[in-house]
């Protein structure tokens, strides 16, 4: 090893060492201020500032339905009286968590994934998830039937599951009041990803650039790729607002990532009022039900497009998605709280 190495990784061993000795003392003081405090519900989550990906939009949209209701939240705390945690997968501080957490607080764990699916790679992520919920949770959230079964499929039991399906922000993401007719032009398709990963579909995106009817269809693909395209239109990514304009302005949604246990693009493309062609793949069959149709490759995804718009309407008229009160009843039931659903 060049001996110009061992200082820079020590100085980078000493700067983590550091970094972790002042988050933990941040994590004791921030639990003795907490002890005489209350809550209804505590929510562990590292947000991401916006424009971020669907799971940041999800858990935004719900704490927002929940504040609706008279709930007082706080994140990333459980304080001394809070009766309630509903900690998101592995995007939180786990040491602070286990800090935090009392026997007398009700613990629910929302999941996806498994993420080793998910990304196409085993990091360990799954391995810890399992291990942070078989110590702390008294109640696992699913977000799709795929996601449930392919963790048992793997030989991961989570504690006590329910499948809740995500949803989106109706005040964001909702139907056009007009509609531009189809007919006298071009079919408008769109694909969106927060996420570069190449399982959101790069590959299917790339042959499409070089396959799809220019007669017939025109392509946008809204967010992050890898990948660079001749004819498709790629706008970076936008937030959640400019997102919806996107799809509302669009008449087909492309859904195709793999193994994807609850793709929030594809809800909100959906909300928006699009029929989707989605790749039959994850959680896709859930969301979609009779609102698209599934192809299993590239070459079937033409003959799907043109069902589709030939038949616009009928299937515009058979999307049907979970409402965000709906969603938020739901995991009140799992937490515990049902007096605070809507009648």
């Amino acid at each position: 090893m060049d001996a110009r190495t061992l200082p820079r990784q020590a100085i980078r061993a000493a700067r983590r060492e550091a970094h972790g000795l002042a988050r933990r003392a941040r994590t004791e003081a921030d639990w003795r201020r907490s002890r005489s405090a209350r809550a209804d519900v505590a929510v562990f989550h590292e947000f991401a500032p916006p424009p971020s990906g669907g799971g940041h939009q999800f858990l935004r949209a719900l704490e927002r339905e929940l504040a609706t209701r008279g709930l007082d939240l706080e994140e990333n705390r459980i304080s001394g009286s809070t009766p309630v945690c509903l900690f998101n997968s592995f995007n939180f501080d786990f040491g602070r968590l286990r800090r935090f957490a009392r026997s007398d607080c009700r613990m629910v764990h929302r999941v996806d994934g498994p993420i080793g699916a998910y990304r196409g790679f085993d990091d360990g992520t799954d391995r810890r998830i399992a291990e942070i919920n078989a110590e702390l949770a008294d109640a696992t959230v699913f977000q799709s039937q795929y996601s449930l079964e392919k963790h048992l499929e793997l030989g991961i039991e989570l504690r006590e599951p329910v499948i809740i399906s995500n949803t989106v922000d109706p005040a964001v993401f909702h139907r056009s009041s007009l509609r531009d007719p189809v007919h006298g032009r071009r079919v408008r398709v769109i694909a969106t990803s927060w996420s570069s990963n190449p399982r959101k579909g790069g590959d299917v995106f790339s042959w499409l650039d070089q396959h799809l009817d220019p007669d017939r269809y025109e392509m946008t693909f809204v967010g992050q790729t890898a990948q660079r395209f001749e004819r498709i239109r790629h706008v970076g990514p936008v937030d959640s607002h400019e997102v919806a304009e996107f799809l509302r302005a669009h008449d087909i949604y492309v859904a195709a990532s793999r193994d994807d246990p609850c793709s929030n693009a594809l809800l909100e493309a959906l909300a928006c009022g699009l029929p989707a062609a989605y790749l039959d793949s994850g959680g896709h069959p859930e969301l979609v039900g009779e609102g698209g149709l599934p192809f299993s490759s590239e070459d079937e995804l033409p003959a799907a497009l043109d069902r589709l718009s030939e038949d616009l309407d009928s299937y515009r008229a058979r999307i049907s998605i979970p409402s965000i009160a709906s969603v938020a009843d739901r995991y009140l039931a799992v937490l515990g709280l049902m007096p605070h659903a809507r009648p």
